[in-house]
């Protein structure tokens, strides 16, 4: 709206005279039909929050092709990183398959002791006590995986005997092999005669907190043919020298002969300190090794494993302290070749215990 010219007259000469003509009212009153009206809050408010929501919607539509843009990065990269290690998990496998083949094709026992004997002669030493850890294929417990787990009982007991290493102890984690005893020491003592005919050795298995069963060996048909299993036991240096040895000792263990017996030895011992049948001082490592030891078994020196990786499935942890742990990469099923890798891995090692 234009001004008028009595209006604008007024206010030109109020301005010359240095805003002295008008107070600050009239001078409100004067140029307030000339503004323009203000707006209206609800239009302020929609037009903010339309500006508002377009800002939103503009920065969300970034957000969102950054956020596909970085997902399919990670896609990719895990998709990359997946194929390399698959690829190098392949060769590996193939490798070590191809390495355990050779193996088993040159050092193949034939079932023959004499070759057994023949491949740990120039081995230093030997294991007193081996130990090695088994896995039950059929989670049934029954049928064809309890067949072939007392097949490879027998075969690992068979090659201790050749080799002449009176001690083994066989774990099997869910312990079905303390059910079938009997079972396992026929097993044993077929492939024994299989191996060595009629002069096999005498057998001796047993579990913790079970009956042990034993057996004679059969009359040989040597001049040694009076021995009894004693006799056979405590042979000379030079019988063990030329021949297998005439007993071996096998134990059966599972996962409850480990952390358990130790729980049950330790409430054992405090039942009776606070008894005061056995004093505090008393109770000591060298203790608490012999109690174990009558109870589950004494300390191997070797632990072989079968499995393609290092497990030990809740294996006694006490008895293991100073165990050398051998095993091969990738290895699939109970073979000779791990078996004597695992003796000549044994030889090799220096045995410093912890210094």
């Amino acid at each position: 709206m234009p001004f008028l010219a009595k209006d604008l007259d007024t206010y030109r000469r109020d301005e010359r005279l240095g805003h002295r003509l008008l107070t600050p009212e009239e001078r409100v009153k004067l140029l307030k039909p000339y503004l323009p009206s203000p707006p209206s809050r609800s239009k302020s408010r929609s037009r903010t929050a339309s500006s508002a929501a377009k800002a939103r919607e503009e920065k969300k539509t970034r957000l969102g092709v950054r956020r596909f843009l970085r997902r399919q990065y990670h896609i990719f990269v895990f998709a990359l990183i997946h194929i390399f290690f698959s690829v190098y998990i392949r060769f590996r496998q193939a490798y070590h398959a191809v390495a355990n083949r050779i193996y088993s094709v040159y050092y193949h026992h034939h079932r023959t002791p004499e070759l057994i004997r023949r491949d740990v002669k120039g081995l230093r030493r030997l294991p007193k006590h081996l130990s090695v850890i088994l896995t039950l294929e059929d989670q049934r417990r029954s049928g064809a995986g309890l067949e072939r787990l007392l097949n490879e009982v027998a075969d690992v007991a068979a090659w201790c005997a050749s080799a002449g290493i009176p001690q083994l102890s066989i774990y099997e984690t869910t312990g079905i092999l303390k059910g079938y005893l009997k079972e396992t020491h026929d097993a044993v003592s077929q492939k024994l005669d299989f191996y060595f005919g009629s002069s096999y050795p005498s057998v001796s298995l047993r579990a913790p907190h079970m009956p042990p069963l034993d057996s004679t060996a059969p009359p040989t048909r040597t001049s040694h043919s009076s021995r009894t299993t004693s006799s056979s036991s405590s042979s000379s240096s030079d019988d063990d020298e030329e021949g297998p040895r005439k007993h071996i000792s096998i134990v059966l263990i599972s996962a409850e002969d480990g952390r358990d017996s130790m729980v049950d030895l330790t409430k054992t011992l405090a039942e009776m300190s606070q008894r005061k049948k056995l004093n505090t001082a008393d109770i000591t490592q060298e203790l608490v090794d012999a109690e174990l030891t009558e109870s589950v078994m004494s300390e191997p020196d070797l632990l072989i494993l079968f499995s393609p990786h290092v497990e030990l499935a809740g294996y006694p942890p006490w008895q293991i302290r100073l165990t050398e742990i051998f095993h091969v990469k990738d290895n699939q099923g109970v073979g000779y070749q791990v078996f004597y890798r695992g003796l000549r891995k044994f030889a090799e090692a220096q045995m410093r215990k912890g210094r």
